[in-house]
Parts: structure tokens; C-alpha cells; sequence
């Protein structure tokens, strides 16, 4: 019976012709939102875990400012604060770190880009692992280095500047003139390509400021979530603050992948919400339809009822009708929706030089869609086929 019930919802569908389209655009339009958004949202989830991965579990990140995201403002870190940190028992290698918006100038133009001092020391290795990032030409800086500069891929190859910026080249920062002597790999996203790395002394001096980041790692066998809160408490001490009235934030790596994960996961929850509401208008689209399918068929229906067909059967018959009308603009949805997503990927790659947005689609997100899209139409047909299912045969024969 149930097969008989979808071969006719089939064959209504197709009589109905451009009615079934019109009826399925709501659902296909939210199914294609869904997915596409869940698409890039678990995509970015995959990238943002995989770019921690990459730093380590053991770092720390003392930051300047009491919430995350402030570490660039008036509060900065010191020498002192290094001092501090450095006592904390756990603790292995620390690097400081200055970040700025800087005007950089080349040959005559001028732009306004990041401009990163760290250590060129052995440091400088616990930045590049967490950066993620590698010498694609020239040299890693050296001790004795003062007014070199690494510069990223987008510099190298002519996105920032009209003309590409090659090694011995040199380069205006602040109007202070620094020679080229190397170029960094591809990070995979435009602030870090587009920067400009310098030694921390010559920041500090330039700038004439303190670090805005002080980075480190823990030693084998101790907690890094531990060491944190011993930094937080040692830190607290020296400078006479109350938990809670700090003007710095610890966080270790996990946290951080733990703050990104539940603002992405916040985002992708609202918007997931309102494509939800082109789903509802869909499913009431689909109700409207079987109320319309319900009188043009009263007849049909008159006559396998008296043929012995049952309540439960002619119920059956709509319900089925109704969630393959779901589960036809659920499909389309999902090509459409993946079709998108893959297209912001693409845009992402080539237009903005970033690697963070890429899709990423399990077959549990295409069957989970499907059987969504299905449940929502079988439940918006659920008044129309109780309706038909209650008709009477005499009743249902004389209707005209």
C-alpha cells in the first residue's frame, strides 16, 4: 500500500506541474540554506581545530586586556610581566609579541597592513609553529638582525602592492626603511599573508610600546590549564588585582579552540534559525497544496472508498503525497545547497586568499536534510489528509 501511495503521490506531483514547484520552493530554499550554512560552519570548525592542532596543546597565551579580543589597546604587557611568568613553576619557553596596523610604504605607494615584531631568537620557532607558517625564500631572522623584515605571500606576489616585493627590496615602516630578507609560505588567510614581520627589539623601539602577547609553552608532564591558573594567580600578585578586576587574560590553546568553537557554533545556530523560517513557509505552502488536492480529489476519493478503501488508507495516500513533496524540494535543496557552499569555498580560495571557509559535507548532514524535508511536509499534510480521510463515500460521490 505504501508503495501504491507513493506512485500516486508521484503521479500528483507531475500533474500538477509548475503548482508542485511553486508549492516546493519554500522547502528547497530553506533546505538550501540549511546546508549550505552547516556545510561552511562544520567546514570552518574543521579548519579552526585543524590550525590548533597545528600550534600544540601545551601553548599559553597571556594577553594583554580583561576579555579576549582586547589585547590590542592601551594596556600592554612588559618585561616585567615576562619576569613574573617566567617564575611559574611549568613553565618552559616564553615568547613575546607585538602586532600593530602600520603604514607601509613601497617604492610610492602606501598601504596600511599588520606589522608583527618577535623574537629572532630560538624562540622565534614557538611563533612559527604557531603560526603555521614557513621560509619560502630568503632566510629566518637572526640575532644581530635590526631592520630586516619577512614578508608575506600577498606582499611577494603583488596583492598588496601594485608591484611584487622581492628579496633585497627594500620597504618604509612608520617612514623607517627596512631591507627584505625573506619571504614567508602561505598561511591560508589574507591579514596573516599580507603582513609584515620584523624583529621584537626594532618594534619596541619603533613603536615605542610594550607586548601586546606573550606566548609560551608548558613543560612535558605538567597541566597547561594548571600553569594557566598559577599565571593568573602569580600575575595577580604582583600587580595587587582581585580575581575578576584583572587587566590581562590567560587562556591556554584548548580554551581558545573552545571560545572560537562556541562563537562559531552561536552564529551558525541564528542563522540555521531564520533559514528554519523558509521551511515553515514552505510547509504551510505544502498544506495549502493538499487542501487544494483534497477538494479536487473528493471524487477519487468518494470512489476507493467505496471500492474498500479505508480511513487509514486514504490518510496514508496524503500523508505520503505530502512528504514526497518535502522530500523533492529537500532534494533540490541539497544540490542547490552544496552547490553554494562549494561556491563560497571557491570565491573564499580565489578571491579573498583564504583556506578558512571550505565546505565540509557527511553523508549524515545529506540524509539528515532528506528526512527532515520529508517530515516537515508529511506533518504540513497532516490536517489535509485527516480531512480526506473523513470524508463520507455518498458525500464525496455528489461532490462536484
Amino acid at each position: 500500500m505504501i508503495w501504491d501511495s507513493f506512485k500516486l503521490a508521484i503521479r500528483g506531483i507531475t500533474k500538477k506541474g509548475i503548482r508542485s514547484w511553486l508549492t516546493m520552493f519554500g522547502i528547497f530554499v530553506g533546505i538550501a540554506a540549511v546546508v549550505s550554512l552547516i556545510s561552511l560552519g562544520q567546514g570552518l570548525q574543521d579548519t579552526i581545530e585543524e590550525q590548533f592542532s597545528m600550534m600544540g596543546t601545551d601553548i599559553i597565551m597571556v594577553m594583554a586586556g580583561s576579555e579576549f579580543g582586547t589585547s590590542f589597546g592601551s594596556v600592554k604587557l612588559n618585561e616585567h610581566d615576562e619576569k613574573v611568568i617566567k617564575g611559574v613553576r611549568g613553565v618552559n619557553v616564553i615568547t613575546p609579541m607585538i602586532s600593530k596596523l602600520s603604514k607601509v610604504k613601497y617604492q610610492k605607494e602606501v598601504v596600511y597592513t599588520w606589522v608583527s615584531g618577535v623574537p629572532v631568537d630560538e624562540r622565534y620557532e614557538i611563533i612559527e609553529n604557531m603560526q603555521g607558517f614557513g621560509i619560502r625564500e630568503g632566510r629566518k631572522p637572526q640575532p644581530g638582525d635590526k631592520y630586516k623584515a619577512l614578508i608575506g605571500i600577498m606582499i611577494a606576489e603583488g596583492d598588496v602592492f601594485e608591484k611584487k616585493v622581492k628579496l633585497g627590496d627594500k620597504i618604509e615602516i612608520d617612514d623607517v626603511e627596512f631591507k627584505v630578507m625573506g619571504g614567508l609560505s602561505k598561511i591560508g588567510n589574507s591579514q596573516d599573508d599580507s603582513a609584515v614581520w620584523i624583529p621584537l627589539k626594532t618594534a619596541q623601539d619603533l613603536y615605542n610600546e610594550d607586548y601586546d602577547v606573550i606566548m609560551l609553552n608548558v613543560k612535558t608532564g605538567f597541566s597547561p590549564s594548571e600553569v594557566a591558573e598559577d599565571i593568573k594567580a602569580k600575575m595577580r600578585r604582583d600587580r595587587s588585582q582581585k580575581e575578576g578586576e584583572e587587566d590581562f587574560n590567560v587562556q591556554t590553546s584548548e580554551q581558545l579552540l573552545e571560545t572560537y568553537s562556541g562563537i562559531l557554533g552561536a552564529v551558525q545556530a541564528v542563522l540555521v534559525g531564520i533559514a528554519f523560517i523558509s521551511l515553515m513557509v514552505g510547509g504551510i505552502g505544502i498544506m495549502n497544496t493538499m487542501y487544494t488536492s483534497v477538494l479536487e480529489r473528493t471524487n477519487e476519493i468518494g470512489v476507493m472508498k467505496a471500492i474498500g478503501a479505508r480511513n487509514k488508507d486514504i490518510m496514508m495516500m496524503f500523508l505520503v503525497e505530502s512528504g514526497t513533496l518535502g522530500l523533492v524540494g529537500g532534494a533540490i535543496g541539497v544540490i542547490i545547497g552544496l552547490t553554494m557552499s562549494k561556491s563560497v569555498e571557491y570565491y573564499s580560495a580565489i578571491a579573498l586568499n583564504t583556506e578558512l571557509l571550505k565546505a565540509s559535507t557527511s553523508p549524515l548532514i545529506i540524509l539528515g536534510a532528506l528526512a527532515f524535508s520529508f517530515f516537515v511536509g508529511a506533518i504540513s499534510g497532516l490536517l489535509p489528509a485527516m480531512q480526506a480521510s473523513k470524508l463520507r463515500p455518498v458525500e464525496s460521490l455528489r461532490y462536484e
